[in-house]
């Protein structure tokens, strides 16, 4: 793909965030990290309180990138198959099997929202990685292909009780978990409570650009933005160093990170998979500034959200993960040596 058209699909980026925004007010950060996770084809963890416009913006996302969109709610008592169909009695008395939320749609599934997953079984999620990980499912002794899905998964963080803890395997299909936060600008708070339009999200999301931009041809200029941004040698070394400090912080030479005792802090780093991930995002991070090349500063652009939720920590830090973790990116960002 010539830098032409590079250049092109960077213009229906831009339109893809303005059409998101105009339905989504004061997360401008949390709708860049979706539009790179967007063209890097990856699946979304969501983090945030109950009433932060979630599925909301999740619902703006499948608007402006057209295709199919299902939601469905995670609960103790949904079963896998009840992702695959669904039966009743019909009105002339006899069984029916539908296809559930998963098959509805065939290949045109595009964007598929699961609500409080951890609400679900351990069952339910294997049944979602073997859709996250391989884009099928095999059901009616048939294999069922999703090429254009795209998994954005909520998670409840508040309520324990009747929830199971997502695998460190579930989690590391996922490129990002962002979090979803109250604004805290004093006017777009006023907006969102006392202006009537976001009363009537139906209205809202009708009113945000449809199709801005093609979800099937999403896949191949993906492919073109990996091979098209490139990375020197001395920023692969880079990320390799990086790599092996989020692994283990004592190789950084400190003994403690904030008060923390970096001897029992770390009890297992991202994979190989996760970190080629993070390589992933950070290309498409270079493309929509612009730019054609790696730098430091496009890892840096969303190490947080691509790498936190992969690195287990001891359980006397893991109650408070995502506080520890932002300082032990922040250690490792301004104490690894850049190119």
């Amino acid at each position: 793909m010539s830098e032409n058209q590079l250049a092109d699909w960077l213009q229906k980026a831009s339109k893809l965030e303005a059409a998101i925004k105009s339905a989504i007010v004061g997360q401008e950060r949390a709708i860049h990290l979706l539009t790179i996770a967007i063209f890097s084809r990856g699946h979304v963890l969501l983090e945030g309180d109950v009433g932060v416009g979630k599925t909301t913006l999740l619902r703006a996302v499948a608007r402006s990138l057209g295709g199919a969109y299902e939601r469905v709610e995670g609960s103790v008592d949904m079963m896998p198959t009840d992702l695959i169909y669904h039966t009743y009695i019909s009105e002339d008395g006899k069984p029916k099997v539908d296809p559930g939320p998963l098959l509805m749609h065939g290949k045109s599934l595009s964007t598929f929202f699961f609500n409080e997953i951890n609400r679900a079984r351990p069952q339910v999620h294997s049944l979602m990685l073997r859709a996250m990980a391989e884009r099928s499912v095999t059901a009616f002794n048939k294999e069922y292909r999703f090429p254009h899905l795209q998994v954005f998964a909520d998670r409840n963080r508040i309520e324990k009780e009747e929830t199971f803890e997502i695998s460190s395997a579930a989690k590391d299909r996922f490129l990002m978990e962002i979090s979803i936060e109250t604004p805290k600008d004093n006017l777009i708070q006023k907006e969102l409570i006392f202006n009537d339009k976001f009363y009537d999200v139906d209205s809202l999301i009708q009113n945000v650009p449809a199709a801005v931009v093609p979800y099937s041809e999403l896949n191949d200029i993906a492919q073109n933005i990996q091979e098209s941004v490139k990375e020197s040698e001395p920023m692969k070394d880079y990320a390799i160093r990086l790599w092996t400090a989020l692994r283990d912080p004592r190789t950084l030479g400190v003994k403690e990170i904030d008060g923390l005792d970096v001897n029992k802090l770390v009890e297992s780093g991202a994979s190989p998979r996760g970190m080629a991930m993070l390589i992933r995002a950070a290309k498409v991070n270079a493309w929509l500034a612009g730019r054609l090349d790696l730098i430091p500063e496009d890892l840096h652009g969303g190490l947080q959200e691509t790498m936190a939720h992969r690195i287990v920590l001891y359980p006397n830090y893991e109650f408070q993960h995502k506080e520890i973790m932002e300082k032990v990116i922040n250690c490792c960002t301004q104490r690894v040596p850049t190119p």
